[in-house]
């Protein structure tokens, strides 16, 4: 933590790990972190969706210099797949097609989901969700969606490290995956879905570690609101 001087914002820098609340945008916690401490110079090493929870990686002040090692460095979430059904969106955000549980596809049993998961380590091509913040012909994928239009998208390679099955009832789904920047966990839970032939879309998704940093180390919005320079990290 940067010495504090005089205690005016402008003197203060450095890590913030927050626990990030499901609803909000990665950007609403920094608009609220910026009310927090009176400091403009706030921003975050990588985008959670509204959906997700967990550790969202938080620069203040110069600190905001070394975020992108965090965009850049590898990320462990805790992901709810549900099976039997898609989404517009690939996750439980969209327009859901079909219903979990029901319907002719029959549900695979937990060996060959332990299979199928080992064929998605390493490094591979991964199309993104058509509602992505990815830019095609200069406008961002999901303004184009949202208008009707037509998104092309392109695959880009990702590395998955670590694709681990936590829990098994079908239709819900747990996974634990350890992956490279850029990797989409939406695009994954489609991608399962489709291998193991029921289709899925991902129903929760919790961050758990943004290269050594952890969310056990992390701290609710509402530990910040007074004496937020305590959990600085220099």
């Amino acid at each position: 933590m940067a010495p504090l001087g005089n205690n005016h914002p402008n003197n203060v820098s450095g890590i913030l790990l927050v626990d990030k609340p499901k609803g909000w945008t990665s950007h609403d916690v920094v608009a609220k972190l910026r009310r927090i401490t009176g400091i403009r110079k706030i921003g975050h090493g990588g985008t959670l969706d509204p959906l997700a929870t967990g550790l969202l990686v938080v620069g203040i002040g110069s600190a905001t210099k070394r975020l992108e090692q965090f965009v850049q460095g590898e990320k462990t979430y805790l992901a709810g797949v549900a099976l039997g059904a898609t989404s517009t969106t690939d996750d439980a955000e969209g327009v859901l097609t079909g219903t979990s549980g029901s319907g002719p596809v029959k549900s695979p049993d937990s060996a060959v989901v332990s299979e199928v998961l080992k064929k998605f380590l390493g490094t591979q091509e991964q199309l993104p969700p058509v509602y992505s913040a990815i830019k095609t012909g200069g406008k961002k994928a999901y303004v184009e969606a949202r208008a009707g239009r037509e998104v092309e998208r392109q695959p880009r390679l990702v590395t998955i490290r670590q694709l681990d099955l936590m829990k098994y009832d079908y239709p819900d789904l747990e996974v634990r995956a350890a992956v490279s920047k850029g990797t989409y966990i939406r695009a994954l839970a489609r991608d399962l879905g489709e291998a193991l032939g029921t289709e899925a879309y991902l129903s929760a998704l919790r961050r758990e570690r943004v290269g050594s940093y952890s969310v056990e180390r992390a701290h609710r919005l509402s530990e910040l609101t007074h004496g937020w320079e305590r959990f600085l990290i220099a």
